[in-house]
């Protein structure tokens, strides 16, 4: 089975690409299209903007071409993946995967963000999901940690995020999720025997679902 995915920062494709091979997908079964323009394009508009979601579509059907399933990593392009239609082949929605493995997986549960964009629509996707299970949400924005980001500060970034997840654990929460895929690799500075959900995994799992 072959998976193309859809980013617009480079970084996802060796978090996402290192995690489909351990998953057991040879390199050659995998696809990368990075796509920064697009999540400027989406998030540059003031209203629903059919130009944008017509790039993002014309973006993916070219990756459907080749593939079994496409994984969209990107949050900010979700809006226009929802309004793509009848594909196909799969289409993930990497963030919309997390939001619903999370609310499957507890009943008190916390999302830790690092952009402040990110917290509206983040809240409302998870309390989506949430509404089928009856999880309660909580969003938290992690300080700073996009700042050392961008910054290219990955180890102070890792343990910002590692310690938000320490301390969401031990105030209770039952599952931990972390809204951006890059996050993932803060996992192994964590304290706590407990492993945030993350759409990484949560995109792959629904792609071996969908088949």
């Amino acid at each position: 089975m072959r998976i193309s995915f859809l980013h617009t920062i480079d970084t996802n494709e060796a978090v996402f690409g290192l995690a489909a091979m351990k998953a057991g997908w040879s390199s050659d079964q995998i696809r990368h299209a990075t796509r920064e323009d697009l999540r400027q394009a989406m998030a540059q508009q003031s209203a629903p903007n059919c130009g944008a979601h017509g790039r993002v579509h014309e973006a993916v059907r070219s990756l459907m071409a080749e593939a079994d399933a496409v994984i969209v990593t990107c949050a900010t392009l979700g809006p226009a993946i929802d309004t793509i239609g009848e594909t196909s082949v799969p289409i993930i929605r990497a963030d919309a995967a997390l939001a619903k493995a999370a609310s499957r997986a507890g009943r008190n549960l916390v999302v830790l963000c690092a952009v402040e964009s990110s917290v509206a629509p983040n809240r409302e996707l998870f309390e989506h999901h949430a509404a089928a299970t009856g999880a309660s949400v909580t969003v938290r924005l992690i300080p700073n940690a996009w700042a050392l980001y961008q910054e290219g500060e990955t180890a102070a970034c890792m343990a910002a995020c590692a310690e938000a997840a320490d301390e969401a654990y031990a105030q209770g929460f039952d599952v931990v999720a972390y809204a951006h895929p890059w996050m993932a690799e803060s996992v192994e500075l964590m304290r706590s025997k407990c492993r945030p959900i993350h759409g990484v995994q949560a995109a792959l799992d629904a792609v071996t679902d969908a088949h």
